[in-house]
């Protein structure tokens, strides 16, 4: 069985070897494009949500990483441009209704709001509970 608790300690160790050290709950991960590229399993998100990480911010995902982060329970938002907009330490407010992620209370970028199915999935606790529920 894997131990996430473990995995979450490497958790971007190249080139950050002090994230998950200094990670704290509820903290975004901003990223670029094709976020998690190369990931086809729920383990990728799974050992972010373990760390405590509430959501990502990106360019854009990669598909399944996309899919497999609502499955189970890990808020994703596209925000075009967003890597070059902030930096590290920055305090940002995400509003995933609307689509909108506010930085340092000033400035408001436009990003694509998250699906209704996700936002259900995500309400649920991932795509599991979810489909117990309407059982």
């Amino acid at each position: 069985m894997l131990d996430y608790s473990e995995m979450a300690k490497h958790t971007f160790e190249i080139p950050r070897p002090e994230f998950a050290k200094e990670a704290k709950p509820n903290d975004i991960v901003v990223a670029g494009k094709n976020f998690g590229g190369g990931s086809s399993r729920e383990e990728a998100p799974a050992v972010l949500k373990t760390l405590g990480i509430g959501c990502i911010v990106a360019e854009s995902f990669a598909r399944i990483f996309y899919r497999n982060g609502f499955n189970i329970g890990l808020p994703l938002m596209v925000v075009p441009g967003i890597a070059s907009e902030i930096e590290d330490g920055a305090i940002v407010t995400v509003d995933f209704t609307e689509g909108k992620l506010t930085i340092d209370d000033s400035r408001v970028l436009s990003g694509e709001p998250i699906p209704v199915l996700m936002q259900e999935m995500l309400d649920a606790g991932g795509a599991v509970q979810m489909y117990l529920k309407r059982k």
